[in-house]
């Protein structure tokens, strides 16, 4: 790997920096953010995905059958968790229909990119963190819409007595539109121009974690007046999600009995989700609800930095582990 390369991935890792420094300015200074425009939130989202796509092989997809039953069990836990979290959050917190729909869209998306880069620096399971990402991914053309359009239209009944119509088939054109293709784009893009794709496969990633940061940004800086006055009632719907969605896929994969550091990934896969299609469904699907973006932007802020507290944990426990291991050695050689 070149130093240019070398550099870029660095950048890349510190993308938690990043999207905290992007946010905290867009709520400061807006105007450093309003040069975005809400019509490019499509293209940078398909950045995103199309630079998971360029890292993939047909060999991740067949690597699904060689371990079904974890990732059966990770994305399952994804599908079900966070759903539920999602809805049971949206009523706890008696918070306008707007966010009750944004809460809902996050908790019904699939895994994104940037859990990936936290199973990196957290030295889990990548490979099986790829895997999850792409499995809820290509199934979230159908998953999100129908999860969505269920939770919302049950919501609207409970919260406000009055019945929303969710267009369940645009939600899943648009899932596919901006999710699912350009990932096959990638795919496809990987395996007959290999070669190229390697040279700029050092690069993508940082591409996508600005793609991440303008997006975030953008939704912050223009919803700033909303989001301050609704203050710690979303905050905290939104903290209690991914906190709980972390704890979760932890706590149940381990009583499933699978190993340490897949625990760990599934813990981390479960938490974070794609908020940027969350923001975007939103955007593109409820126009008659404009501060339904709002969550998704914060929902991004809040698993960046829940998921670098994870990284964290992970990896002292596994400088932790080696110490009692090199101790014990020891031991056994006195």
């Amino acid at each position: 790997m070149s130093p240019p390369q070398k550099y870029f991935l660095i950048l890349a890792n510190l993308f938690p920096l990043w999207v905290v420094l992007g946010a905290g300015l867009a709520l400061w200074q807006p105007a450093t953010a309003l040069w975005f425009q809400p019509d490019w939130i499509p293209f940078f989202l398909g950045v995103i995905m199309l630079s998971m796509g360029l890292t993939l092989g047909w060999q991740d997809f067949t690597r699904v059958f060689k371990i079904p039953g974890t990732i059966l069990a990770g994305v399952g836990l994804q599908y079900v968790i966070m759903p539920v979290l999602g809805f049971s959050l949206a009523r706890a917190f008696d918070l306008p229909m707007d966010y009750v729909i944004g809460i809902v869209l996050v908790a019904s998306c699939p895994g994104g990119t940037a859990s990936n880069l936290v199973c990196f620096i957290a030295r889990t399971n990548v490979a099986l963190s790829v895997s999850l990402t792409t499995v809820s991914t290509l199934l979230a053309v159908v998953v999100t819409p129908v999860l969505t359009t269920w939770l919302v239209e049950s919501l609207a009944e409970d919260l406000i007595g009055t019945r929303i119509e969710v267009n369940t088939l645009g939600l899943l054109l648009k899932t596919f539109q901006v999710v699912v293709l350009p990932v096959l784009i990638g795919v496809f893009l990987n395996h007959y121009f290999h070669v190229w794709v390697k040279r700029v496969n050092a690069y993508t990633p940082f591409f996508a974690v600005l793609a991440i940061v303008f997006i975030v940004d953008f939704i912050l800086a223009t919803k700033k007046d909303e989001i301050i006055a609704t203050g710690a009632p979303l905050v905290s719907a939104i903290v209690t999600l991914h906190a709980l969605g972390f704890l979760l896929g932890y706590v149940l994969s381990r009583l499933l009995g699978f190993k340490e550091k897949d625990c760990q990934t599934i813990s981390i896969e479960v938490g974070m989700q794609n908020s940027g299609l969350a923001t975007e469904l939103a955007r593109s699907n409820f126009p008659n609800f404009a501060l339904a973006t709002v969550p998704g932007a914060i929902s991004a802020l809040t698993h960046c930095i829940l998921g670098s507290l994870a990284a964290g944990a992970c990896r002292l426990q596994a400088h932790r582990q080696i110490h009692q291991a090199k101790t014990a050695r020891v031991r056994g050689r006195a």
